[in-house]
């Protein structure tokens, strides 16, 4: 059985949609601050870190930890805090091209294998209409 490191509703989603049998056990890794460092490297550390905090407890198991994050001309934007920053962020992003860093870590006992993959999204012009209904 796969130990997924993430509480994250979508990737026990995706888990589910392919069959795969796991089970939760969400990382109490500490993430480090993603200012000024290169997104795909930062992001494969990130589900790395993950992994391994949780791979610890269940020897002889795969364990899968995951991040994924947001880069804007290899800047990262990190998590919004509120609903101010969300909507920043949303402006930032409008009319602009950025890319959607996935990095995935899987790991058992002393076995390691790492995957970065990045997706260029494209945003349309946002009106602040829309803006404020996404943020709410």
């Amino acid at each position: 059985m796969l130990i997924l490191a993430s509480g994250s509703p979508r990737r026990r989603e995706l888990l589910t949609q392919i069959g795969v049998a796991y089970m939760v056990n969400p990382s109490t890794y500490h993430e480090e601050s993603p200012k000024k460092k290169d997104p795909q490297k930062y992001v494969q550390a990130q589900a790395l870190g993950k992994a391994r905090d949780v791979a610890d407890k269940y020897p002889g198991q795969w364990v899968l930890g995951a991040d994924t994050i947001v880069a804007v001309d290899g800047e990262i934007l990190g998590k919004p805090k509120n609903e101010k920053a969300a909507a920043a962020m949303l402006h930032e992003l409008s009319g602009k091209k950025h890319s959607v860093y996935t990095g995935i870590a899987l790991i058992k006992d002393k076995k390691e294998y790492t995957k970065v993959v990045e997706t260029k999204v494209w945003f349309r012009r946002l009106s602040e209409k829309e803006i404020k209904a996404y943020v709410a």
